[in-house]
């Protein structure tokens, strides 16, 4: 790796780095808005959004700048690759966070609602598999990746339990319906988290260990 590649390479390391801190920090705030869910809308959480989308976007013209200068190759070429993927996902997971918060207010709105202990349970699964994803990149550790994409089928296991309670709930209170559709919601953008996370920890294995995991039922 030439001198140039390498400072090139840990600039755009720096740059992923603080959009993930950011992103996690978005959807922790959001999942607590959830369990505690306010009626005025949070402008700093919109402005966090936007502050991650510009870091997406620029995040894109740095590794289409390397590969423009430096045509990196082998595991450079990986970790370019895996990059632009990983910050689409966290892009994508940024929006989710904005969307929980939303349904958070809508709650706050409405008639009062108790917030399922199963979602509680599932948000602290979904936002653990963030978390653990996003160490897994920064450490290269595609082992803790691999746990990581292990934990999905919980994550959806639980989803649909909470969709076939909230159904329930609809069905035997009408009057909550309104409330009841923001934790449908709710569930289902958390169980996205969940989805995001396993892509970026698949990125992680390919990144460390060039396999491509995904569609594999046995990780």
């Amino acid at each position: 790796m030439t001198i140039h590649l390498r400072r090139d390479m840990d600039a755009l390391h720096k740059s992923v780095l603080s959009m993930c801190a950011m992103v996690e920090e978005l959807v922790n705030h959001s999942v607590e808005e959830l369990g505690k869910p306010v009626s005025e809308q949070n402008p700093g959480l919109i402005d966090r959004d936007d502050e991650i989308d510009r870091w997406d976007v620029q995040i894109e013209e740095e590794c289409l700048k390397i590969l423009a200068l430096h045509q990196p190759v082998a595991v450079d070429l990986r970790r370019i690759a895996s990059i632009l993927k990983i910050t689409s996902e966290l892009e994508r997971v940024a929006d989710l966070a904005v969307n929980i918060a939303e349904r958070a207010r809508g709650l706050a709105s409405g008639p009062e609602v108790e917030v399922p202990d199963k979602l509680r349970h599932m948000s602290e699964l979904a936002l653990n598999m963030l978390h653990d994803a996003i160490d897994a990149f920064v450490e290269q550790d595609s082992k803790l990746a691999r746990r990581v994409c292990t934990q999905d089928d919980e994550v959806d296991s639980l989803n649909r339990e909470i969709i076939a309670d909230l159904v329930e709930t609809m069905q035997k209170r009408p009057d909550l319906i309104e409330p009841t559709m923001h934790l449908f919601s709710a569930s289902r953008h958390v169980e996205r988290v969940a989805d995001h996370a396993t892509n970026i920890a698949e990125d992680v294995v390919y990144l460390v260990e060039g396999e491509i995991i995904r569609h594999r039922r046995e990780i």
